[in-house]
């Protein structure tokens, strides 16, 4: 009944490495374009070496062995996956340097991990990185910035519940 009064929660993602903000439907894998596992953008990084800075404070809960992907929770409980590349996980960690032992509390703008854009796309893999948020429950919004953007910018807008 009083909604009007209620201030509108909302989390902001900074761009955790350079490259170009894109729509998760071009994301070549059904599980992430047809967002079977959540919503969120995709990021084509720039050419080479990438080092990943996180995109919000919270925690870093878990880097798959092969270093291919990052799962974080907010204090808010949003929580997401920055998954690098398409079918990396069959690098078996080739191309990928791990900067942080999860568990682990991180600020936004921590490195978390560096990879090889070079390497990646020498074995065949795509490099598109999705940025997934797994629980929509609380989540009423996602509103990616579309276009290139550096480091550290805000790019994309998440509106709570």
């Amino acid at each position: 009944m009083f909604n009007f009064l209620k201030k509108t929660k909302s989390l902001i993602i900074e761009m955790p490495f350079d490259g170009e903000v894109v729509d998760l439907s071009q994301v070549p894998d059904q599980v992430f374009s047809q967002k079977m596992l959540g919503d969120g953008f995709a990021i084509i990084p720039s050419k080479g070496v990438n080092t990943v800075k996180a995109p919000c404070d919270g925690e870093v809960v878990q880097i798959f062995p092969t270093n291919h992907a990052i799962g974080m929770k907010t204090k808010d409980g949003i929580e997401m996956i920055i998954h690098i590349g398409i079918d990396t996980v069959e690098l078996k960690g080739e191309g990928f340097e791990r900067l942080v032992t999860p568990p682990c509390e991180v600020k936004q703008g921590a490195e978390l991990l560096k990879f090889d854009t070079t390497i990646l796309e020498g074995r065949g893999k795509q490099i598109i990185t999705p940025i997934v948020f797994t629980e929509m429950m609380p989540i009423k919004q996602i509103k990616p910035s579309l276009g290139t953007h550096k480091q550290g910018e805000p790019v994309c807008e998440v509106v709570l519940k």
